[in-house]
């Protein structure tokens, strides 16, 4: 028991130094004195204490505009919002800022971090992808202003990472068609949902070439391609399961090591059975 007893007067004082902080913290916001609000406000920033910093800059920042402190205070406000996670506050703070000193000291850097604070609020990738694309516009707009910037090479890198997802949620709408198949209810003015998933694939591949996940979406566009053969209408059959074996001799030109090499092969050989083109060895 006695040596718990040491511990009170320990915090007692850590009672008392919070006590005082906070009424240090209370008084300060009654103040007018909007010059001495300002560098506790910084002092509160690099502390990281970035939510009691944001509520102090937002106090001084209109009385401070003009001043040769408003530049710093506008993207303390940006940068504190950022470090708080209130992103989409930290997107409106920076861009004010290198649009309203768009050859300020920190336009670079407000630039970069609007991108960053976008990219942080992307959602994940099987929903709504608009904030994705923002977060692109913004990184490529700030490649356009620093082309050989502090952070160009880092901005590219985010600008692969976020058409990474954007690619996936391609895949994911391409093969979330190729599973509804045959399914009707989702198809319009005759078209089927095995169309709608080579489309979805062949614009992915298009609009991203040289994305990682181009097997992926080649082996999709074959199997829906066998697919959409089989589900044809007798004048249409013959002429799509062609379509489909032309899409195995460019599937295996491209990826002659596929992972996926003997599925494409199987349905190679039951698109050659369906067109009357079955061989010896196939049948071996």
């Amino acid at each position: 028991m006695k040596i718990r007893l040491h511990f009170f007067p320990l915090i007692a004082l850590t009672a008392a130094l919070a006590l005082t902080s906070c009424n240090e913290y209370t008084r300060m916001q009654n103040s007018q004195n909007y010059d001495v609000k300002y560098e506790l406000a910084k002092q509160y920033y690099f502390d990281g204490e970035y939510n009691r910093a944001s509520i102090y800059l937002q106090e001084v920042i209109a009385m401070l505009k003009g001043t040769d402190k408003g530049e710093e205070s506008l993207f303390l406000l940006g940068m504190a919002s950022y470090n708080a996670r209130n992103y989409d506050a930290a997107v409106a703070y920076l861009r004010k800022y290198y649009q309203s000193y768009p050859k300020g000291t920190y336009a670079e850097k407000a630039r970069f971090m609007a991108g960053m604070a976008l990219y942080k609020n992307t959602p994940e990738v099987k929903l709504d992808q608009t904030a994705t694309f923002e977060a692109v516009t913004e990184f490529q707009n700030y490649l356009e202003v620093y082309p050989i910037g502090e952070r160009s090479r880092q901005a590219q890198e985010m600008i692969f990472k976020l058409q990474d997802r954007l690619v996936e949620k391609e895949l994911l709408s391409a093969q979330l068609y190729y599973n509804l198949g045959t399914y009707f209810g989702n198809c319009s003015n005759g078209g089927s949902n095995y169309q709608a998933c080579i489309i979805t694939a062949e614009n992915a591949i298009k609009e991203y070439p040289y994305t990682t996940l181009r097997e992926e979406f080649a082996y999709l566009i074959l199997k829906a391609k066998f697919e959409l053969a089989a589900n044809s209408v007798d004048q249409r059959r013959e002429e799509r399961y062609h379509e489909a074996i032309d899409e195995y001799y460019g599937f295996t030109n491209e990826y002659p090591e596929s992972k996926y090499i003997k599925e494409a092969g199987n349905l190679y050989k039951k698109a050659r059975k369906h067109v009357g083109e079955e061989t010896k060895t196939d049948e071996e």
